[in-house]
């Protein structure tokens, strides 16, 4: 199984894919795409929408993983990333993909142990997960770390118990 994970955002949408065959995970490509802050949103969300597809395309996944939106300070930071986070989750479902949703507090915990863990702490664990791994970027790492929890999710066939705040949908 190959699994898109997404980590979305306006400016910068990290993503990764990694093949899971059992319990074994190999890393297959990530990157990051960004978006010109300079234009008009709806070019944005439009050119985000181009270079995923791109990517559904090239890479033709069998499933696509999705970190949820975490409340920001500043209310337009969010609805920035909430529409960001929806092309995402519209062109996976309209590739056919079913699409789990995980709190990045879940991916925490299925990563390194503890929902609490920090982002450095993430981004070794999916260097040691994935042997090898050159990784584009902290958005990057993240995408895979949300396809690192998918693919355990998955491989557990029962749902990877919640943290106190968050949780998994739609997988």
């Amino acid at each position: 199984m190959l699994i898109l994970g997404l980590d979305p955002g306006l400016g910068t949408t990290g993503w990764g894919i990694v093949r899971a065959e059992g319990n074994r995970l190999t890393h297959l490509a990530n990157g990051q795409l960004k978006t010109a802050p300079s234009e008009p949103l709806a070019n944005r969300l439009a050119h985000l929408a181009t270079m995923l597809e791109a990517i559904l395309a090239d890479h033709a996944p069998t499933a696509a993983a999705v970190e949820e939106i975490f409340l920001n300070k500043n209310p337009q930071s969010t609805l920035k990333l909430a529409q960001a986070r929806g092309v995402a989750l519209m062109l996976a479902a309209r590739a056919g993909l079913i699409v789990g949703e995980y709190a990045a507090r879940l991916v925490k915990q299925a990563v390194v142990g503890t929902g609490a863990a920090e982002k450095v702490q993430v981004h070794a664990m999916v260097q040691r997960l994935l042997p090898g791994v050159k990784i584009a970027g902290p958005d990057a790492a993240d995408a895979l770390a949300v396809a690192i929890t998918h693919a355990h999710h998955l491989a557990t066939s029962t749902r990877i118990p919640l943290p106190a705040k968050g949780g998994v949908r739609g997988a």
